[in-house]
């Protein structure tokens, strides 16, 4: 055995010292928020989040910021625009929700958050909860209350239908109609009743129909399928279209136990379109149901009523005071006749006098028709004007060839020309009397000289007489 004072008993050796470590520099702000990003995107990548919704806001650019926590922390979420515009529900504090998305960092306020791919509300769908809200909403204003809806019309004239122009519940509402109510006028607006945009569709085409004169009731709605497939059915704007519609509206979804915002909304609602087409049928087919069980009545009291009176008949004819009346009837019903048949060949003779009279007054007032004479006259009015403005062209024509010769014989007379080859008029100074001769004039005389263009006032300085 081994005694602890077999151990060599030496001294320890002394520690070395450590080596002295250089002080790390300092972060910025700024670059530890960003190692915080590199650190938090490395180690969480695509993550869900179950938690309560606080301080839900909706800003006006579109994103949604909220709270999500639970009894011991709290975490900030975002909701940017296009992923809210996706979400099938509304999004209200103390909903339960699970939350998909990537942690982030903000750094203006160096917090940490959540941004939001898609949001499910905890032990329900989106879908379930956003027609659970949207129903709720609705109902508070009023929009399912049974005073405001309406009744079907008796015998509608034109039914209008919006489906989609390729579906069945077309065909079937199609057939139906035909079949029970084949005088109805038809009315189809088409429109897309799943998918995207579907709604709008359907309200647009609610809105089309509406524009159309005459329409009694309106049928919208498509076959059945699953709650996505029939979601165009609980937007709110199909709900507010049916409800704006100021003629009936059936709806008919084909679904059997499930309802829609559109049944609640409308005036009444149908498990199918063949349904619907049978509610509106339903009045015809019960008339004529009416009338076939009236004209059955009607024949049967005929008959009782026409063996009666032959029983009546037969029973008079045995009697010994008519045993020869069928004889005197067959001999009034000859007289009879021959009466009609000289009533009708006078009455014939008579038409026929009549209506010659008629052909002869016709042609005597087609002989006189003033229209006839009025475009006769208007004809010779129109030639005889011819005639006149030829007239007229002619004599003016010949007015300016004599106006023409006039004027040249007048120019050649003219004492202008003369003076405008170079002569001259010689005047006394009142210029009244005119200058022939030299001895009409003195030395000294003043004298004024009309030329072609102006005068001269000139004195006599001497005269010499005519040679």
């Amino acid at each position: 055995m081994t005694s602890l004072f077999d151990l060599p008993f030496e001294e320890p050796e002394p520690d070395e010292p450590a080596p002295a470590q250089r002080p790390q520099a300092p972060y910025t702000v700024s670059g530890l928020t960003a190692a915080l990003r590199e650190v938090i995107d490395g180690a969480f990548g695509l993550i869900a989040v179950e938690g309560e919704v606080s301080n839900c806001r909706t800003w006006t650019t579109g994103h949604i910021y909220f709270t999500l926590k639970d009894e011991l922390a709290q975490l900030r979420a975002v909701v940017f625009r296009t992923t809210a515009r996706q979400l099938k529900f509304t999004l209200q504090d103390g909903e339960h929700v699970v939350v998909r998305g990537r942690l982030g960092v903000y750094d203006q306020k160096g917090e940490y958050q959540i941004v939001c791919d898609r949001i499910e509300p905890l032990g329900r769908g989106a879908l379930q909860l956003a027609f659970e809200q949207l129903k709720r909403r609705l109902a508070a204003e009023g929009l399912f209350d049974e005073a405001r809806k309406r009744p079907l019309p008796a015998l509608p004239r034109k039914i209008g239908i919006v489906t989609s122009i390729d579906g069945a519940a077309l065909r079937d509402i199609v057939t139906v109609l035909r079949t029970r109510y084949p005088s109805a006028h038809l009315i189809i607006r088409p429109a897309r009743v799943q998918g995207d945009g579907a709604a709008v569709e359907v309200a647009r085409g609610l809105a089309a129909i509406v524009r159309v004169p005459n329409v009694d009731v309106v049928i919208v709605g498509r076959g059945g399928g699953s709650i996505e497939d029939l979601w165009a059915f609980n937007e709110e704007i199909v709900a507010r279209a049916i409800a704006k519609c100021p003629i009936p509206v059936i709806s008919a979804v084909g679904h059997e136990t499930d309802f829609t915002i559109a049944d609640f909304v409308a005036d009444r609602r149908a498990a199918t379109p063949s349904a619907a087409a049978a509610l509106v049928a339903q009045a015809h087919t019960d008339l004529r149901l009416s009338l076939a069980r009236s004209r059955e009545r009607l024949v049967a009291a005929t008959r009782r009523r026409v063996l009666m009176l032959r029983g009546r008949v037969h029973g008079l004819a045995a009697r010994p005071a008519l045993s020869g009346w069928p004889t005197r009837v067959a001999l009034n019903g000859r007289h009879v006749a021959e009466l009609t048949h000289g009533l009708r060949r006078s009455l014939a003779a008579r038409v026929g006098a009549a209506g010659r009279r008629v052909d002869l007054l016709e042609r005597r007032l087609e002989a006189r028709n003033l229209r006839r004479r009025i475009t006769t006259d208007q004809a010779r009015v129109a030639a005889m004007r011819t005639k006149l403005d030829a007239l007229v062209i002619r004599e003016r024509h010949l007015g300016q060839r004599r106006l023409g010769a006039l004027a040249a014989r007048l120019e050649a007379l003219s004492p202008l020309a003369v003076l405008a080859r170079g002569y001259a008029l010689c005047w006394d100074v009142e210029q009244q009397t005119l200058v022939r001769r030299a001895v009409d004039v003195a030395p000294g005389d003043q004298i004024r000289v009309s030329l072609s263009e102006g005068s001269i006032e000139a004195a006599v300085l001497r005269t010499e007489p005519a040679r």
